[in-house]
C-alpha cells in the first residue's frame, strides 16, 4: 500500500498518526499532569481529614478519659453521701431511741406520782371520812347512854382523840 501513495512522509496516515501520538503525548502528559494535580489535591485533603480525624479521635477520647474520672468521682461522692446518710441516720435514731426512753421514764415517773398523790389523797378522805363516821357513832352512842353536860363532855373529848388519832 505504500506504493499506491507514496513515501512514508508523504503518506497522510502517517501524518494523522503523528499528529495522533503528538495530542496524545502532549494532551495526554497534560490530562496525566491534571489529573495527577487532582489526585495529590485529593491525597491532601484526605491526608488533611485523617488527621483531624486523629486529632478528633485523640480529643474524644481525653474526653471520655476525663468523663469516666468524673463519673468515679461521682460515683464516690454518692457512696460518701450514702455512708454519711446511713450514719447520721443511725445516730438519728440511737437518738430518738434515747428520747423515746427518756420520755417513758418521765412519764412513768409522773404516773408513778400521780398514782401516789392520789393514793395520799384517797387514805386522807378515808380517814377523814372514817374521823367523821367514829364522831357520829361516838355521838349516837353518847346521846343514848349519857345525858347532859357529861354527855357534852365526853362528846368533846372523844372528837380531840380521834382527831389526835388519825392525823
Amino acid at each position: 500500500m505504500e506504493a499506491e501513495h507514496g513515501s512514508f512522509f508523504t503518506n497522510p496516515e502517517t501524518w494523522v498518526t503523528f499528529a495522533f501520538l503528538f495530542v496524545v503525548i502532549f494532551g495526554g502528559y497534560k490530562v496525566v499532569k491534571a489529573i495527577s494535580a487532582a489526585l495529590d489535591k485529593r491525597a491532601g485533603k484526605i491526608s488533611n481529614e485523617l488527621d483531624e480525624a486523629q486529632r478528633l479521635r485523640e480529643e474524644a477520647q481525653e474526653l471520655l478519659a476525663k468523663y469516666q474520672a468524673k463519673q468515679r468521682e461521682a460515683l464516690k461522692e454518692a457512696d460518701e453521701i450514702r455512708a454519711h446518710a446511713k450514719s447520721e441516720a443511725d445516730r438519728m435514731l440511737v437518738n430518738a431511741k434515747a428520747e423515746l426512753e427518756a420520755s417513758l421514764k418521765r412519764r412513768e415517773q409522773q404516773a408513778m406520782d400521780r398514782i401516789s398523790n392520789l393514793e395520799a389523797q384517797a387514805v386522807a378522805e378515808v380517814r377523814a371520812h372514817v374521823a367523821e363516821i367514829a364522831t357520829q357513832a361516838t355521838l349516837a352512842m353518847v346521846t343514848k347512854n349519857v345525858t347532859g353536860a357529861k354527855a357534852d363532855e365526853l362528846v368533846d373529848s372523844a372528837i380531840s382523840e380521834i382527831k389526835g388519832r388519825l392525823n
